[in-house]
C-alpha cells in the first residue's frame, strides 16, 4: 500500500469515484509532466452541496464543500495515474471558486477546507500556489467549485 492510501485510511476517508464531465470538456489534460484538473464542483454523497457563502452558509460549511472539491480533485488525479500515486509529485496550484454575496469577504477560509485536505493526504507535497475568489453564482448552483495543477513524474 502506498503511503497516500495509507493517509487517506488514517483519516477514515474513501475517495469518490472520479466524476465525468457534465459538458464537453475532458477531466483532466497532461502537458508535459503537469496535469491540469478541469474544475470540481462540491459534492457528497447526498448530491450537490449548494447555496452561497454569506447567504445561507457558514464558513465552515463551505469549507466541507471545498473538502469535497478536494477530494474529487484526488480521484481525478489517481485516475489519471492509472492508480499508480509514485507517479504524483506534488500539488502545484488551486483555483477555487466561492458562490457567494459581493459582502462575503472569507473566501480563503473556505478554500482553506481544501488546502488543508491536500497537505493532510499528500504531506508537504500537497502544499500548493492558490487563489481563492468570489462568484457571484457557479454551475447549478453549488457553492464550490475548485480547479487544480498537479505535477507528475
Amino acid at each position: 500500500m502506498h503511503p497516500i492510501d495509507d493517509r487517506l485510511a488514517s483519516l477514515g476517508i474513501t475517495l469518490p469515484d472520479a466524476p465525468a464531465p457534465a459538458a464537453n470538456y475532458v477531466p483532466f489534460v497532461r502537458v508535459g509532466n503537469l496535469l491540469h484538473v478541469s474544475g470540481q464542483i462540491s459534492q457528497n454523497e447526498a448530491g450537490l452541496i449548494r447555496g452561497r457563502l454569506g447567504e445561507d452558509l457558514a464558513v465552515e460549511q463551505g469549507a466541507e464543500a471545498a473538502r469535497r472539491c478536494a477530494l474529487s480533485l484526488l480521484a481525478q488525479v489517481k485516475r489519471a495515474c492509472d492508480g499508480d500515486w509514485t507517479r504524483l509529485e506534488r500539488a502545484v496550484k488551486l483555483v477555487g471558486f466561492v458562490n457567494s454575496t459581493a459582502d462575503f469577504i472569507d473566501q480563503p477560509k473556505v478554500i482553506n477546507g481544501a488546502s488543508d485536505l491536500l497537505v493532510a493526504v499528500l504531506g508537504d507535497a500537497g502544499r500548493h500556489a492558490r487563489s481563492a475568489v468570489s462568484a457571484a453564482s457557479l454551475p447549478l448552483g453549488v457553492a464550490v467549485e475548485i480547479e487544480a495543477i498537479f505535477q507528475l513524474k
